[in-house]
């Protein structure tokens, strides 16, 4: 049962952990994403190599995160208000071609970095985007201002 409790704890820490490196930083993975790549891929090497660490303890910890990875899911559908905590929000870090300073702070993110991204998307200055949100996968969606 230690091993479980132990699971849960790292588990927790990890995803607070996530969520203060920043969206950005994990674009390609979702915090969930992570923290299992991260804690299975340990729990089953150590369970491979060493002799102290039963195979069944590393049965244990991957089971134990599958089972949080579905009751966070659920909750997270079964509590809409419990998503923004498990998920993350859409931030809006340009509107109608300004840029929303306090945002870009609180997401550490720089205009060279949202310019950079929307000459990815083809749009050559910030004053043709209408919205750039930052979504909760870290990726930037631009919604163009429409021609008048």
């Amino acid at each position: 049962m230690d091993i479980v409790l132990r699971t849960i704890l790292v588990f927790g820490v990890l995803l607070v952990l996530t969520r203060v490196i920043g969206r950005r930083e994990l674009s390609s993975l979702q915090p969930f994403d992570l923290i299992l790549l991260i804690i299975l891929g340990d729990a089953v090497q150590q369970g491979l190599t060493q002799d102290d660490y039963s195979l069944t303890g590393a049965f244990l910890v991957i089971f134990t995160f599958a089972v949080l990875q579905v009751f966070v899911s659920w909750v997270g559908y079964k509590f809409p208000r419990a998503r923004p905590v498990l998920e993350g929000q859409p931030i809006v870090i340009v509107q109608d071609g300004d840029v929303i300073e306090r945002n870009l702070k609180r997401e550490r993110l720089t205009v060279d970095e949202i310019a950079e991204e929307a000459r990815c998307n083809g749009i050559a200055h910030l004053a043709e985007v209408r919205w750039a949100v930052l979504e909760t996968n870290g990726k930037i969606s631009f919604i163009k201002k429409s021609p008048d």
